[in-house]
């Protein structure tokens, strides 16, 4: 294996973006401080947040449950900039770095991202001169090492990282069920950041958790490899086994899910031949599954004037597409909706879609819930 930028890093990152919760809704510090401490004690050190996770509340729990209790040089911290949301001006845009130093109390980034580059919002970084301003602050001491999160084609990565060479990594959704993906092109955006000789931070290993749950003929092909190993664990070693990997980000949410994590990550071994195998059987599987591939990231959910909670529709309708709970579905549904807008109320005006980092067709997606759910 060649060697390359950040290949000594632990190849599991903590991501923020999905911290436990309390009941009243806010991030539950104390169990996030101790799931932080398991991280910690078993080598791992790489942490990643954005300005926009959780209204801020992400940056801020990274301070309360890492920055002040762990020395500076002791961890790995990486958050982001996004021009796009949140922003209405570069004066604005360029706050949101300052923002998150303040709400971290991290003193400088060791990875710092332009945000969720898409092919209706990237020209906004060049609008905003946000590239440049990444470099001063690096120039600075700020920042330490830089690059951007993707969600578009091969050939739009390929034209930023052509203007823009002396970007450090790429952070981008990797995972074995959209390795083919035609909506997410993984395979091929890995590969043009290969070729542009830039390593890569792996962000959805799991997509959003549903390859910790995958359809029933997934599950059935990696217990006969190995009933020992956990679903998700197959999802987080498949991607931390390609060349030029810097760290796996998995958005662990509870302390069973960090314990299962290090189980394997600790002393991470690649796949072998006989597990590759079985990856390639469930790819096949799970190409035949017609779910919607939402990760709920809620960015959709933010600007919907008619308050519909999108993510928790298309979970309730995965219930129904991957597993046949047409009954659990419907109650999912119900429950998702009480209080709130429903499907059948979207106006289609399509800032969900322009929002979403997996190409959904967000409106006719609800269009075929309603449908579904209101008989």
């Amino acid at each position: 294996m060649e060697h390359y930028f950040g290949q000594e890093t632990p190849k599991l990152g903590f991501g923020l973006m999905r911290l436990p919760k309390e009941a009243s809704g806010k991030i539950d510090i104390e169990q996030t401080k101790k799931m932080v401490d398991l991280f910690m004690d078993a080598g791992q050190n790489y942490f990643d947040t954005a300005y926009v996770y959780d209204g801020g509340e992400s940056e801020r729990a990274a301070k309360a449950a890492l920055v002040d209790r762990y020395p500076r040089e002791s961890y790995t911290l990486a958050t982001k900039l996004c021009a796009w949301m949140g922003a209405n001006n570069e004066e604005t845009a360029k706050q949101q770095f300052y923002t998150s130093l303040e709400r971290t109390g991290a003193g400088y980034f060791d990875y710092y991202l332009l945000h969720a580059l898409k092919a209706d919002n990237y020209k906004t970084y060049d609008k905003y001169h946000i590239w440049d301003f990444v470099k001063e602050q690096k120039a600075k001491g700020l920042i330490k090492h830089w690059g951007f999160s993707f969600h578009a084609t091969p050939e739009l990565l390929d034209e930023i990282l052509t203007n823009h060479p002396d970007a450090e990594f790429v952070q981008l959704q990797l995972n074995y069920a959209d390795w083919e993906n035609p909506d997410v092109t993984a395979r091929a955006n890995y590969e043009v950041a290969r070729r542009h000789g830039k390593s890569i931070v792996v962000m959805e290993p799991v997509k959003g958790g549903a390859l910790a749950n995958p359809p029933q003929a997934v599950r059935e092909i990696f217990d006969k490899t190995n009933p020992n190993a956990s679903y998700a664990s197959w999802a987080i070693r498949y991607v931390a086994s390609l060349n030029g990997i810097i760290t796996v980000l998995s958005g662990m949410s509870n302390l069973a899910q960090m314990e299962d994590n290090l189980s394997y990550m600790k002393d991470f071994k690649p796949l072998d031949e006989k597990e590759q195998d079985a990856i390639r059987k469930a790819q096949e599987a799970i190409n035949g599954v017609k779910s919607i591939p939402c990760t709920a990231c809620h960015y959709c959910t933010d600007g919907c004037p008619k308050k519909i909670p999108i993510p928790e529709i298309f979970a309730a309708r995965n219930k129904q597409l991957v597993w046949g709970q047409l009954a659990e579905g419907k109650a999912a549904y119900e429950q998702a909706v009480m209080n709130v807008g429903a499907a059948g109320d979207c106006i289609a005006c399509g800032q969900c879609e322009r929002a979403c980092p997996q190409q959904i067709k967000v409106i006719e997606r609800l269009k075929d819930c309603n449908g579904a759910f209101i008989k």
